[in-house]
């Protein structure tokens, strides 16, 4: 199943409600589900990114509309990739 990492930032409104954020990822994580969406992971972090999510899904445009749900509550502002296993890559670059 193919993966993604997402990439956080709070927004103002995010920032001022950082004390309600474990709730958010709570609540992101069952919508997720619910879409078909699986969270592998989510961290805080400190740096350029407030957050990471690693999530899988079955295709691209269920990732992608469980990501714009999150960036579209205007708690987070989102950057996201899709990932690629060691094999999958050499597919990708082999031909």
């Amino acid at each position: 199943m193919p993966k993604y990492i997402s990439l956080l930032r709070f927004t103002e409104k995010g920032a001022r409600a950082i004390k309600n954020s474990p709730k958010r990822a709570q609540a992101f994580k069952n919508a997720a589900a619910r879409a078909g969406v699986k969270v592998e992971a989510q961290y805080w972090s400190t740096g350029a990114y407030d957050g990471i999510l690693i999530l899988s899904a079955a295709t691209e445009k269920q990732a992608l509309h469980c990501v714009s749900e999150l960036a579209a509550a205007g708690n987070v502002r989102t950057e996201t990739l899709q990932l690629f296993e060691e094999k999958e890559f050499a597919a990708i670059v082999n031909g």
